[in-house]
């Protein structure tokens, strides 16, 4: 099954399918109760998908949630081993949309995205819904212990030297050459990393680039590397889900998530590069 979804894809209404709109921001509640997918009920980026902070310094700004307590949420919003769950945002997938993606990947759940998000339905002439959807619950999720498929700071800093390994930094080329900083403490990367933006993932339109051409784009960044030596990151391991999804879309499977990405690593007093590598 492709990662990715299309807007006019039958399996969207089919009776298996659960629809998850996964927005981020302080008002992403009030942006889901002005329109979205009918049936669709609303995950929060910050509330439900990564835990509260209290240090950044020890796990970034987005930390991944107690596995147990994802698998109670997904429980709420009746999520079986057995559901077809579509998730999407309305930023492209970039924010909750890849990040409930890759949390559900990791515990072993296939999961699509709906390609170009909440604007593809508003092209596609779609009606949206403002009533809150509120889903029937079902027994908390069955996990194993953690989320699969990622990778602390120490083995992220290793990695960035080491030939047999390659990190990669989604962020904006300004915050990677350390121009500006509009969110975390310090400018820059780590050093060794290399910049590909996430947004070289989508088209025009906010859509994810035909699948052989990101296979080549990421391919010219990965070099010889085996996929399961490659790392992802950006601010807080959200968009670096973006990349991930395309990724898997374009084939390229095993790449790791640093979850704490930059925001935990610019607070740990570590090296920092403004060049590129």
């Amino acid at each position: 099954m492709s990662p990715l979804i299309e807007i006019n894809d039958p399996a969207l209404s089919g009776a298996n399918t659960i629809l998850i709109d996964a927005r981020a921001g302080q008002d992403a509640h009030q942006r889901y109760l002005a329109g979205h997918l009918k049936n669709a009920a609303f995950v929060d980026l910050d509330k439900d998908l990564a835990s509260k902070v209290t240090d950044a310094s020890q796990g970034g700004r987005h930390p991944l949630p107690d596995i147990h307590d994802f698998a109670i949420l997904l429980g709420k919003l009746g999520i079986t081993p057995q559901s077809h769950v579509v998730v999407y945002d309305d930023k492209g997938g970039a924010f909750g949309g890849a990040r409930f993606w890759w949390m559900l990947n990791a515990i072993g759940h296939t999961v699509q995205v709906l390609n170009g998000g909440l604007n593809a339905a508003v092209k596609a002439g779609i009606e949206l819904s403002t009533e809150e959807y509120t889903p029937t619950p079902v027994s908390p999720y069955p996990v194993s212990t953690e989320f699969e498929g990622t990778v602390d700071i120490e083995e992220t800093g290793n990695a960035a030297h080491n030939e047999s390994r390659v990190v990669i930094d989604v962020r904006e080329t300004p915050r990677y050459l350390g121009q500006t900083e509009p969110i975390d403490l310090i400018a820059g990367h780590i050093p060794g990393a290399l910049n590909l933006p996430y947004i070289y993932n989508l088209d025009a339109d906010g859509k994810y680039l035909p699948a052989e051409t990101l296979r080549q784009l990421y391919n010219d960044a990965i070099d010889q590397v085996d996929h399961s030596q490659v790392i992802v990151h950006c601010g807080s391991g959200v968009t670096a889900c973006h990349t991930l999804l395309g990724m898997a879309y374009a084939g390229i499977i095993g790449p790791k998530l640093y979850v704490g990405s930059w925001s935990e690593w610019s607070r740990r007093d570590l090296p920092v590069g403004t060049t590129h590598r």
